[in-house]
């Protein structure tokens, strides 16, 4: 059994990449960034456990997604000291390498030449030589002496674990803690291909983002929902898309029982790979008891982008003998577009009945049926 083990960091905000997308959430060849970096470590077949640090908002998307069988996802922390903290618990072998998910291109020979040097020091890490000039402050300072600090880094775990645990100072990386408390910390040239993405800039010289990487393959996914009826009471109108619609009906629901929005949203989540409405607003959380389903729809709308994807179109049928709506069809549109920020067009509602046949024709309730189509969102034009 290998006696390494891998943490690879991805729990950050992202606040420095300044899009609504989370940097590790862009995709390439159609997978998030940090699958893709997962997969490669987790094919060089070298490591004993994976631990991957995720923000605990989104936790179960990366556990939802991946299908790597040795890897544990688990909630990072607000720094990247306070992740590796937590990390480190799930680890006992020998030796730990760390690295960043934004660091998306790591040459195979690089993380090999980390590990040939493992029993001669504390910590092995990776730098690049600096080519020009460097002044620090008004000083002029021999360039020679300076080296740019790159991961992923080796470490002896039980070194690691014990300065990390009894420091309250804050490192940028590991050998910079291990080296402040004595520890050997052993060089290896690094790659300027393993560019750490930080900066919007960083995908234009990224060997990750090339243009030829991006797919633009649209994603479709179906929803259903059925809600049933009630009686109208004051506070609780009947809405379908986010509209009021005139009937001494309402629905029975946890939240506001808009059935429309609730299939829609259903739809979305299929097309991003996602899950579903029961998993993301439970109806045992009380927070979402009455909840707006328009702001359900917008919470879900930011999700998807921050996940990468954005919202193209969508095509819903509503099953109903009562309540008529040709006359709402055209104002439900125009307020999902505005929500999803699309054109009318790409918004299309159509009503049918069940010719009296059951549960619908006997007016106890209806059903909605929802197509949405979504597709990656375009990082090429953020490299032009």
């Amino acid at each position: 059994m290998s006696n390494i083990s891998l943490i690879l960091l991805g729990a950050g905000e992202s606040s420095r990449f300044k899009t609504k997308t989370k940097k590790q959430w862009l995709r390439i060849e159609d997978k998030p960034m940090w699958l893709l970096v997962l997969e490669k470590f987790h094919k060089l077949n070298i490591f004993n456990k994976i631990i991957l640090t995720a923000h605990k908002d989104e936790l179960n998307f990366y556990k939802y997604i991946s299908n790597i069988e040795n890897c544990e996802f688990i909630s990072g922390g607000s720094s990247r000291q306070e992740s590796i903290q937590n990390s480190l618990k799930y680890i006992n072998s020998e030796f730990i390498m760390i690295s960043d998910i934004a660091r998306c291109f790591i040459p195979e020979d690089l993380i090999f030449r980390i590990l040939e040097l493992k029993n001669i020091g504390d910590v092995i890490v990776p730098y690049l030589s600096v080519s020009d000039t460097v002044v620090f402050g008004n000083q002029t300072i021999n360039r020679d002496e300076v080296k740019l600090i790159q991961t992923p880094q080796l470490s002896k775990t039980a070194i690691l674990k014990k300065y990390i645990n009894s420091n309250n100072n804050i490192f940028t990386d590991e050998s910079s803690l291990i080296a402040e408390n004595g520890g050997k910390r052993v060089f290896v040239l690094g790659d300027v291909r393993a560019k750490k993405i930080t900066f919007l800039s960083d995908l234009k010289d990224s060997e990750c983002f090339k243009i030829s990487r991006f797919n633009d393959k649209i994603k479709i996914g179906n929803g259903v929902d059925v809600h049933q009826f009630k009686i109208k009471e004051i506070d609780q109108p009947m809405k379908l898309g986010g509209i009021e619609i005139d009937s001494p009906l309402s629905f029975l629901a946890h939240s506001d029982g808009d059935v429309l929005i609730h299939s829609l949203i259903d739809a979305i989540l299929g097309a991003s790979g996602l899950g579903d409405i029961g998993e993301l607003f439970p109806d045992n959380d009380s927070k979402y008891r009455g909840i707006s389903s328009v702001e359900l729809l917008k919470l879900v709308k930011d999700l998807i982008e921050k996940l990468g994807l954005e919202f193209i179109s969508a095509d819903i049928t509503v099953l109903a003998e009562t309540p008529r709506l040709k006359k709402y069809k055209f104002y439900i549109r125009k307020q999902l577009a505005n929500i999803l920020k699309v054109d009318l067009f790409n918004i299309n509602i159509k009503a049918t009945t069940t010719e009296k046949l059951g549960f619908i024709g006997r007016k106890e309730g209806l059903m909605v049926l929802s197509t949405a189509t979504i597709k990656n969102i375009d990082w090429r034009k953020w490299t032009e």
